[in-house]
Order: C-alpha cells, then sequence, then structure tokens
C-alpha cells in the first residue's frame, strides 16, 4: 500500500536499487529479424543518475534478464552495480548489502514484476511503479509518480535527497563542478 508521507519514507534510505525491464524501461524488447535486441530508456534517468553520484547515493540495477543493452546503459550512467539475469533475486541481495555495507532497513527497491516480491518483502523501502503487478503494489510502501520507462530513477534520486534535505546542494555542487565558465 502506498504511504504518501515520502518525506518519512526517504530520509534513510542509503542504497537505491532498482529492476530493469518494466522499471527504467518500458518492458518492452525489440528483436530485428537479424536477432538484434534494442530497448528504450529513458534519458532523464541519466540526470538523476548523475546527481545521485554527486550526492554519494549508490545505485544498483538487478535484473532477472540478462541484456546487452542493459550493460551499456549501466555503464554509460556508471550505475554502482548491474547485476543481470537473476530470476531469484533475493538470492542476490545479500551481495548487494555486502558490497554496499548498507543496512537492509535503509534499502529502497523498485520493481514491477512478481519476481521482485521477495525482495520488496526484504528492505525497509519498498517502490513500485504504476504499471506493476497488482500483488507487487500491494507489498509497496511508495507507487512512483513516472510509470516504467519514464523517469523512474530520476524522480526517485530527487525524492530521496529532498527528503535528506540534500537535494538543492547536490544541483549547487554538481552545476559548480560540471558547469564551469571559461
Amino acid at each position: 500500500m502506498q504511504n504518501n508521507n515520502e518525506f518519512d519514507i526517504f530520509k534513510n534510505v542509503q542504497l537505491l536499487i532498482l529492476d530493469v525491464d518494466g522499471v527504467l524501461t518500458d518492458g518492452k524488447i525489440f528483436i530485428s529479424s537479424t536477432g538484434e535486441e534494442t530497448k528504450s530508456f529513458c534519458i532523464e534517468d541519466g540526470t538523476g543518475a548523475a546527481i545521485a553520484r554527486f550526492a554519494n547515493l549508490p545505485i544498483a540495477w538487478l535484473s532477472g534478464r540478462y541484456s546487452e543493452c542493459t550493460k551499456i546503459r549501466a555503464k554509460e550512467l556508471q550505475i554502482d552495480c548491474c547485476i543481470q539475469g537473476a530470476l531469484d533475486k533475493i538470492n542476490k541481495l545479500p551481495q548487494i548489502v555486502n558490497q554496499f555495507n548498507v543496512p537492509i532497513e535503509n534499502i529502497a527497491y523498485v520493481g514491477d514484476g512478481l519476481v521482485d516480491v521477495p525482495v520488496l518483502e526484504k528492505v525497509g523501502v519498498p517502490i513500485g511503479v504504476p504499471n506493476a503487478h497488482p500483488i507487487v503494489k500491494e507489498k509497496c510502501a511508495f507507487i512512483t509518480d513516472s510509470i516504467g520507462g519514464f523517469g523512474v530513477l530520476n524522480e526517485l534520486v530527487e525524492k530521496i535527497l529532498t527528503s535528506q534535505l540534500k537535494y538543492l546542494e547536490t544541483l549547487e555542487i554538481m552545476r559548480n563542478k560540471t558547469f564551469k565558465e571559461s
């Protein structure tokens, strides 16, 4: 069930983990007649990933399916951890917890499908997207405004950092380091 007190939900988040297909994408996969796969990611999520880096908010991706497209996009966005091909996601969660040394209650996880339910039940801040399966939504403390593939990562980085009173400060740091006048 969605809890509308965003400030309280996000104030202790130290790590954001996201599913890929259906969360960072709209869930569609295009396969050409030659077998080449493509999918679409939201450009604004790149902004969110950059802001998260400036705020020292680590991001991990945990996908049930392997895709070269996901690997390329994760590298491009400098995602701290990208695990793919893991349908049993709950068994990959300890690896992520150990990598970032973050208590499970300070982890936010975003999912949309039934394979995400065990992780949603374990983390401190379970999040769904509006296009998620109804059972997934029941497990979530928060449902994003953005649907999968349309800026979920960017939205959540802003909400997390705003609740921690770091968003405007981070934007200023980013501006000063990125957009220097010559």
